[in-house]
């Protein structure tokens, strides 16, 4: 589970994130310009991790099966999204040090507020 409390594990998250998330999310969690409008494709850019975006609004678990399977096997009906699942690719504690990581850049309050949003 997330571990943002955790040194280990937000350290070994910053590294997978940089190496497999960031080319998209942005190096500091920023996402893509324009996040909220539709590419010419109709998809959607990356958005942001940092408290800017809708992340936090998500329970951890929610997050983690976002992560491991993509958003469109999670939202079915069609939806097409250009971020892959990172199922085989990276392992459950990878994506949970990663989720981790993202937590831990948040502001104390956003922090607390999500553990909230995750124990209901």
């Amino acid at each position: 589970g997330l571990a943002a409390d955790d040194a280990a594990t937000v350290a070994f998250g910053a590294r997978v994130y940089a190496e497999t998330c960031a080319s998209c999310h942005g190096a500091d969690l920023e996402g893509q310009p324009d996040w909220r409008r539709r590419l010419p494709n109709g998809r959607l850019p990356a958005p942001p991790h940092d408290e800017t975006g809708h992340t936090w609004h998500h329970p951890g678990e929610q997050l983690f099966a976002l992560t491991k399977y993509g958003p469109a096997a999670l939202a079915g009906g069609g939806y097409q999204s250009d971020m892959p699942p990172y199922e085989g690719v990276l392992s459950d504690a990878e994506i949970w040090a990663v989720l981790s990581y993202i937590k831990s850049r948040w502001p104390q309050q956003i922090q607390d507020r999500h553990d909230q949003i995750s124990q209901q």
